[in-house]
């Protein structure tokens, strides 16, 4: 028996959401492609999907909203009412364009919708990314009680706990001078504090403030959005996928950072992560709220499943070559999370000093 592709994952879980759907571009393509696997509610018109929302009860509201993006962007001041209504607030809000026009994107980013596609796309990617918002949506609110029970699935071993408050100890201890040195370097290099600290989702999606020496302008924030945009710094895809990309060749990275990145200082402070129990040695990377809020497939879960950690699988497989792709790096978390050793965590520790000098940004 065959089995499923990666893009069916939570199919039938998603015939019983409800999407409230706004134009006419490719209606009838999303009605083919996206019928059988959802119960949508399709309005031709703004005016006729906003009277169809406002007669709506606690008991009927839709998990979704899709709307298709109009030439005057009426379809942002429609959100923006929308989100005034404490009725509607946590629908998932996804957004069709037919134009590359960057404005709309800086618009849909700064109202928080859930995604950005820029048609033509592959509506699997859609369907499966409706589906993990959804799956999503339920789980966020609850990260506590859910990392709660993730922690009694899985328990870090002993030995490698003992390993880990050993190496960070010690090497805390040892690298002290040149912690110091570092932290003096980026307070003179640029305005700002020396620790750039950040909400991360760990082992069994614990939430943790994750430390690293600050490597960016103190305004990087603002100019995530401007920067998306432009582009020069635009991802491989060209926008034509979910338009919350990473940004490539960061202008917002300081002179000094750029050489912290590259050479791995700027994980140092992780050390302490690791001596309090947050995270480990070797382990998958843990992600940004953020960034696990924009997840496009259930791949990512499996790897919440196995410890979160400083180095690993993915960092000395194929760091520095530019084959490498998302699919892969989430195979390799996966591959951890299931697999993880001793002998393991020992041949990845050993590879990882020259990984870290290889120039490829990772």
């Amino acid at each position: 028996m065959p089995l499923p592709l990666a893009t069916e994952w939570n199919e039938n879980a998603g015939s019983h959401t409800r999407i409230a759907y706004a134009g006419t571009q490719i209606k009838e393509l999303v009605a083919s492609e996206l019928n059988n696997y959802f119960q949508i509610i399709f309005n031709e018109t703004l005016e006729e999907f906003e009277e169809y929302m406002g007669n709506q009860s606690i008991l009927s509201i839709p998990e979704i909203i899709l709307l298709e993006v109009d030439e005057n962007g009426e379809c942002f001041k429609l959100i923006e009412r929308l989100k005034q209504n404490f009725l509607f607030n946590g629908l998932i809000i996804v957004l069709i364009s037919l134009s590359n026009d960057k404005d709309l994107k800086i618009n849909a980013m700064r109202l928080k919708v859930h995604d950005f596609y820029i048609y033509p796309f592959a509506m699997s990617d859609l369907r499966e990314r409706l589906n993990f918002l959804v799956k999503f949506k339920l789980i966020k609110p609850k990260l506590i009680e859910i990392s709660k029970e993730v922690d009694t699935a899985y328990r870090i071993p002993v030995g490698k706990r003992l390993l880990d408050v050993l190496v960070s100890g010690t090497m805390l201890l040892i690298l002290s001078p040149l912690l110091l040195l570092i932290a003096i370097a980026v307070k003179l290099g640029s305005k700002g504090p020396v620790l750039y600290k950040s909400k991360r989702v760990g082992t069994g999606y614990k939430v943790f403030d994750f430390y690293k020496f600050r490597s960016m302008r103190v305004d990087a924030d603002k100019l995530l959005i401007e920067l998306s945009t432009q582009n020069q710094y635009a991802n491989e895809d060209g926008g034509t996928k979910a338009a919350f990309v990473k940004i490539k060749d960061d202008p917002r990275i300081t002179k000094l950072g750029n050489f912290l990145r590259n050479s791995s200082l700027d994980e140092l402070p992780q050390l302490f992560n690791i001596l309090v129990g947050d995270m480990s040695l070797v382990g998958n990377r843990p992600l940004p709220v953020y960034e696990a809020e924009m997840l496009t497939s259930n791949e990512w879960s499996m790897r919440f499943l196995g410890p979160a950690g400083l180095t690993g699988l993915w960092q000395i497989t194929k760091r520095g070559k530019l084959d490498m792709s998302e699919r892969e790096r989430k195979k390799l978390d996966n591959f951890y999370a299931q697999n993880h050793s001793f002998w393991l965590d020992m041949k990845i520790l050993f590879k990882t000093v020259p990984a870290v000098f290889q120039k490829e940004k990772v």
